[in-house]
């Protein structure tokens, strides 16, 4: 009797160790429930079935006015990996997006799994930038994940984290000079992407794209990346150079108008040498007055004038990189009341 209990144990135990060494593989689509005992291809879809307990894992952590192209874009080329993705949130509550959806997270920070990607979109980050919480996870994190990617401004939260200390980084176009003055012991630069090894950040919106291609890349290597990219029809390029943010119509100062004036847009066209602006603007003030305005708020922000003449104004200023900047401003009289025809022009200049 007893050698036969003792039979039993060595057959249940044995067993067991073959289920837990059996490899089960699923559809990358969550919603093709079905599993396999074999690699293969979905019979539903058609795609690539991938090893279900040996799935790369995405956090995606979210907050209130997230952009949603920063993780959405991001999520659905991962996916096509057959990754894990979940959300995480400071709590579980439902969150609202940029352009209005609600999003229930996955998970609280208290209770969300290990991942191999932690990923940070932008859009209304301040919060979240001054989160105790979340700062304090994402740094704990950071040190047991493969990678931490961040997209658009979302840059910011990993600065405040001091991810990016000692590092080179970039952020959407519009905010590059703002992460220089606020992460002092950060490199920024004018890139789409940027990869320092476990911390990787992009440019702004559809650059997500780009950071999630480029770690397939690193893990899967690139004819799968290439495959995906192809998959979802985006013309991907990771040998290219452009980026939103070298544009030289970023680099044109902003002039606030008063609250009652008006501006359309008639044009606006250039390259990364030069840039034009053509609108009709529409302001309870003489042309001239509205140049003086304009002339006190960008010497106010660094800007040189350069040549003052009826309705035309000039500045110079150097940027971070050492390059000088002229920007002339011209104004003539439309045809409607207190309406005006506005150039705003700008373009490397030596010296």
């Amino acid at each position: 009797m007893r050698r036969t209990i003792i039979a039993l144990l060595i057959l249940l135990i044995a067993t067991a160790v073959v289920a837990a060494d059996k490899k089960v593989w699923v559809c990358p689509m969550s919603e093709h429930a079905q599993q396999f005992d074999k690699p293969g291809s979905c019979p539903i879809c058609g795609m690539q079935l991938v090893e279900k307990d040996a799935r790369f894992r995405v956090a995606v952590l979210i907050f209130q006015y997230a952009e949603d192209i920063d993780f959405t874009a991001p999520i659905e080329v991962l996916g096509h990996t057959g990754a894990e993705i979940f959300t995480v949130a400071v709590t579980p509550d439902p969150i609202t997006t940029v352009f209005g959806l609600h999003v229930r997270p996955d998970y609280d920070l208290s209770h969300a799994p290990a991942a191999d990607l932690i990923l940070v979109p932008g859009g209304g980050v301040s919060e979240t930038a001054k989160s105790v919480a979340a700062l304090a996870w994402l740094r704990q994190r950071a040190q047991s994940s493969k990678y931490v990617m961040s997209v658009c401004n979302g840059a910011f939260i990993l600065a405040k984290a001091g991810l990016l200390d000692g590092l080179t980084a970039t952020t959407t176009s519009g905010r590059i000079d703002e992460l220089a003055e606020v992460a002092t012991k950060t490199h920024v630069v004018r890139e789409r992407l940027v990869d320092n090894g476990k911390i990787i950040t992009t440019g702004g919106l559809s650059a997500g794209i780009d950071g999630a291609l480029h770690v397939i890349e690193r893990e899967w290597g690139r004819p799968r990346a290439e495959q995906i990219a192809r998959g979802i029809e985006y013309r991907w390029d990771p040998n290219s150079k452009w980026t939103r943010s070298t544009l030289a119509d970023t680099r044109m100062p902003d002039v606030k108008l008063p609250d009652d004036a008006a501006w359309e847009m008639l044009g606006s066209d250039g390259d990364t040498e030069k840039w034009q602006m053509h609108g009709r603007l529409r302001i309870a003030m003489t042309e001239e007055q509205a140049l003086d305005m304009a002339t006190k708020q960008l010497t106010a922000n660094g800007w040189t004038l350069r040549e003052s003449a009826k309705g035309k104004r000039s500045w110079s200023k150097k940027d971070r990189e050492g390059q000088t900047w002229l920007t002339t401003l011209t104004s003539a009289p439309d045809q409607a009341p207190s309406t005006y025809l506005e150039t705003m022009s700008i373009q490397k200049v030596s010296g």
